[in-house]
């Protein structure tokens, strides 16, 4: 078996897709005689701040030589790639094993792809010590992601599914034509075995990008058939391929355990602690509050894409114990999804009065309160239980502002009960 990895072949601005240069390969591979086990997508970092988009990474599992895997897939690359870009560095690496053989250092550099910031060096030197084959274009700062999507089958449990659609070539660049209907009513028939499709409360198209490029849509989803099945409903352009892929979208493999010292700039993390400042709506629309454990506090925050989701987390009152996961960008956690753990329903009021049920009035510094009509006193303020608009459990941002790689509610899974968003 042969594992081929690609990375960093688009352009947020001349489009391309690095799917779409693994399709490609994949056709090449298939034209000179070989099987193709896979296409796998694999989500790296997200917090990453030189990625193109989504940040994805790309391999190609294969029974053809990895001599001629090599040639094949770089031939490839250097037509395709959109290099022009001053962002665009790609990275090929060429393993000659199976996809599940790759060796603990370069497992575990898949992992860390994943959740840290990784240095070209650092991957070139894994890559000499496990003798891959490799290139790299311009700075090749591509051979990161590459090298990560080589291991990331022997370092990932967890897998979903993307059935990709692509334009015919002519068709790239202009407005995409996809019938809404036929699109909306597919997504409904088979939720939640794909998910993400559209979003139901913006009326938004989720699998279909806005960006230029050549993919006309995506469908996501736990099973293989499903994504599929979407895919063929929908009425839209003439398609000009397909692909079916396998990747760690929707599994929160970002996502590390932290205690709120823990955290640092370009990691995402799932923390524990009490709310500990009223959420703020600043302007622009985006909610801040404070995250506190002990002495040490963090800032999270909903930012205006995250559209309702921002309603859950003003709902939030200090005292609120949470668990908040999101990637954290400085200083602060921009929130995917929070679990209540336990909600503060009490509040200190001003003590009615037990005669005739008036609010009584303050009697002075230090001194209580008194009711003004029946002379009834009380020592200070009571508590008194309060409606909340939340329930313990979690809540996430809606579809149109996931992320790539982080988990829906609705693929279960959670530690608490979920109110999961369509």
């Amino acid at each position: 078996m042969t594992v081929i990895g690609v990375d960093d072949t688009d352009s947020r601005e001349r489009g391309m897709c690095t799917t779409y240069l693994a399709t490609r390969v994949a056709e090449r591979l298939r034209a000179a005689g070989g099987e193709v086990e896979r296409l796998l997508l694999v989500r790296l970092n997200p917090a990453v701040e030189h990625k193109t988009r989504g940040n994805a990474a790309l391999a190609v599992h294969t029974d053809v030589d990895a001599e001629t895997a090599f040639a094949l897939a770089r031939e490839e690359l250097a037509a395709a790639a959109e290099t022009d870009d001053p962002r665009t560095n790609p990275g090929l690496v060429v393993a000659d094993h199976a996809p599940e053989a790759a060796p603990d250092a370069v497992a575990d550099f898949a992992r860390d792809a994943v959740r840290d910031l990784l240095s070209r060096k650092a991957a070139e030197r894994r890559i000499e010590a496990a003798g891959y084959r490799h290139a790299g274009w311009k700075n090749g700062r591509g051979k990161i992601g590459a090298l990560a999507a080589v291991g990331a089958w022997a370092a990932f449990a967890e897998w979903t599914y993307e059935h990709i659609s692509y334009r015919e070539p002519e068709r790239r660049g202009t407005p995409r034509e996809v019938d809404r209907e036929s699109l909306f009513a597919a997504a409904d028939d088979a939720y939640p075995l794909a998910w993400d499709t559209v979003d139901r409360g913006s009326g938004e198209a989720v699998c279909v990008p806005h960006a230029p490029g050549p993919i006309l849509h995506g469908i996501r989803g736990d099973d293989p058939d499903a994504v599929r099945g979407v895919a063929e409903r929908v009425e839209s352009e003439p398609v000009e391929r397909t692909a079916l892929f396998v990747t760690n979208q929707g599994t929160d493999a970002h996502l590390r355990d932290a205690s709120l010292a823990a955290v640092a700039d370009s990691g995402a993390y799932r923390v524990d602690g009490t709310v500990a400042t009223a959420p703020e709506t600043r302007r622009g629309g985006h909610v801040f509050f404070r995250l506190a454990d002990g002495d040490d506090e963090l800032r999270c925050a909903a930012f205006e894409p995250t559209k309702r989701f921002r309603d859950r987390v003003r709902a939030l009152r200090p005292g609120d114990r949470v668990t908040a996961c999101g990637e954290v960008s400085s200083g602060t956690l921009k929130l995917e999804k929070f679990a209540v753990r336990d909600l503060d329903a009490t509040e200190r009021v001003t003590p009615d009065c037990p005669d005739c049920g008036r609010s009584m009035k303050s009697a002075g510094a230090n001194q209580g309160y008194r009711c003004r009509d029946c002379g009834t006193t009380a020592d200070g303020k009571v508590e008194r239980t309060v409606e909340r608009d939340l329930d313990v459990g979690w809540y996430e941002v809606p579809p149109e502002a996931r992320r790539h790689v982080a988990k829906p509610l609705v693929r279960g899974g959670f530690d608490a009960p979920t109110h999961p968003e369509r």
